[in-house]
């Protein structure tokens, strides 16, 4: 019997060690800051990742070690969930990114000298789009045609203000479309004119389409080569997945997206809207392929209520004060947009809608009460796309009515530098209310409108933390009482967007059981002054377990 005791010893030492070991993880990211977003977590120092999922997260990672575990060492820094944008034109980022960049410009003499540098180096007559320019940059002087007919050769030129709301033509492109004197204005859109009523160029909102008609479709090798370039930017500014809101009228794009993920050549998560117009196929195209998966789904639709700000489009109750003769545009007219919105949600599709103006969103909020009402105690994460500015009395309703207020944080400290020409304090106070929003409990969302606002969340944050308008003249932030927190900021771009897009089971946190989205950052962000975040750097980016950018030091 004096044997037994030692054997049984041994066996109960074997049957802990047995009972202890787990899982072998293939990565374990280790030395690091992990901020999860799950609010029963502090701030943890390990990451486990077996294939494309976390496998575990916490402070003793020896459990996960096995003979071919990689241990990563991160050397203190900081770990966030993956950052989903909200709201992009993902294949236009794509182009714009090789196409000429006006943003720079801030004066018309350099407008000019940029873009007669970019025509004299392509050689053959393609048409010149992208841009993104800002009068506002240069005193708010909109371009006129006669500035550019001479350094444009024989190229149409159709080249976008930076929101998208308004673009600016030259004679040739005019032409091919058949603009003139006598072509009358669309419902919903501007053709801008001089003194004597000629067309200057400057087309806004749904008098873009009478030029888009004419622009040749990009092919399937171009359109390829705008998403390579757009997710290898994205990958290097620690997006893991945006919701496209389309730039080439949605279903291109979503083709696009179905050619790179049946080549096996997607490797960026991607939510496609397609244009709510077009709910009837979307709905029939559903029924038939489903609504995709973790790493590309669709069944989201996007409409629009107005313009911009930018382009005194948006929508209001009273008059600009820069242009007292309008209240803004209203893109589509209310009754379709009404009808559309109650078809598509009846159908068990979902709804994102633009809305800029302070009469637009308590538009749209009132058409998505109506759906409500409709179908009590169904999820139907309603989107207001933008929710810009909004009157004290539409704040508390996001909550009321379960909306989702997609914002994007970067257009505060843009917009805020010329903001206050278009509009009085009254309703100025309702701009970009980020905080009043969480404030009444309702769900916010952030992301970037690329190529409206750069692709880069950190400084989405930043801005949002901040408020510190881009000329520098708010150092103490811009309508300051709506600035938030890094947490509440990083919740925005991480858990929020994950709701918004039905995957909160999936992303958003840094938690076992979860895919494998998450990013290496170069300072702890809860460590550094607000000032500082927007040069932070993106180390790593991971998605579904694997390294997709790694920076080089």
């Amino acid at each position: 019997m004096k044997y037994l005791f030692p054997f049984y010893t041994v066996l109960i030492v074997l049957l802990i060690s047995c009972s202890e070991r787990k899982e072998a993880a293939d990565k374990i990211y280790i030395n690091v800051k992990i901020w999860t977003g799950d609010s029963s977590n502090a701030l943890l120092s390990s990451l486990a990742v077996k294939g494309n999922k976390i496998l575990y997260t916490g402070n003793d990672y020896a459990p996960y070690k096995g003979k071919n575990t990689e241990i990563i060492d991160c050397s203190g820094k900081m770990i966030v969930p993956g950052f989903v944008d909200n709201h992009t034109h993902f294949l236009s980022g794509g182009y714009n990114l090789a196409s000429v960049n006006l943003r720079v410009a801030k004066t018309k003499e350099e407008f000019i000298r940029i873009l007669k540098g970019y025509c004299a180096q392509v050689k053959d007559d393609r048409w010149i789009l992208g841009g993104d320019w800002d009068h506002e940059a240069w005193g708010g002087e909109l371009p006129d045609k006669s500035w550019i007919d001479s350094v444009t050769g024989n190229h149409p030129l159709f080249v976008s203000r930076y929101d998208g709301h308004m673009a600016f033509a030259n004679s040739r492109a005019l032409q091919l479309a058949g603009i003139t004197q006598q072509t009358p204005t669309p419902p919903g859109g501007q053709i801008v004119k001089d003194k004597n009523g000629v067309p200057s160029g400057v087309l806004k909102d749904e008098a873009m389409n009478l030029m888009a008609e004419k622009i040749p479709v990009p092919s399937q090798k171009e359109l390829d080569e705008y998403l390579h370039r757009a997710v290898q930017h994205a990958f290097e500014n620690g997006v893991t997945q945006v919701h496209d809101m389309s730039s080439f009228g949605g279903w291109i794009d979503l083709e696009t997206y179905r050619r790179a993920y049946q080549n096996k050549q997607l490797y960026l998560r991607v939510y496609s809207f397609v244009p709510l117009g077009t709910w009837p196929r979307l709905d029939s195209f559903c029924k038939a392929n489903g609504k995709g998966d973790d790493m590309l789904r669709w069944g989201g639709l996007k409409g629009f209520v107005d313009g911009s700000l930018g382009s005194t489009t948006a929508w209001f109750y009273q008059p600009y004060l820069d242009a007292p003769n309008s209240t803004g545009l209203q893109v589509t007219d209310t009754n379709l947009l009404r009808k559309w919105v109650l078809s598509a949600d009846s159908a068990g599709l979902h709804i994102a809608i633009h809305a800029i103006g302070d009469r637009a969103n308590d538009f749209i909020l009132s058409v998505y009460k109506e759906a409500e009402a409709k179908t009590l105690g169904k999820d139907h994460r309603f989107r207001i796309e933008h929710a810009q500015h909004l009157t004290q009395q539409a704040i508390p309703k996001f909550a009321e009515l379960s909306v989702i207020a997609s914002m994007q944080p970067y257009h505060a400290i843009d917009d805020g530098k010329w903001a206050a020409k278009r509009l009085d304090d009254t309703r100025l106070k309702g701009t970009y209310a980020f905080k009043s929003l969480i404030d009444a409990k309702a769900t916010v969302t952030f992301g970037s409108d690329w190529t409206v606002a750069p692709l880069k969340p950190l400084e989405g944050i930043y801005a949002a933390v901040t408020r510190r308008t881009l000329d520098d003249k708010n150092p103490g932030g811009w309508y300051p009482d709506q600035k938030l927190s890094v947490e509440q900021a990083l919740r925005c771009y991480t858990v929020n967007n994950a709701y918004a897009g039905f995957q909160e089971d999936k992303l958003g946190k840094i938690k076992a059981g979860m895919l494998a989205d998450f990013v290496v950052l170069s300072d702890n962000l809860f460590d550094i002054v607000p000032e500082k975040i927007k040069d932070v750097k993106v180390e790593r980016t991971v998605v579904n377990g694997k390294e997709v950018y790694l920076r080089k030091l």
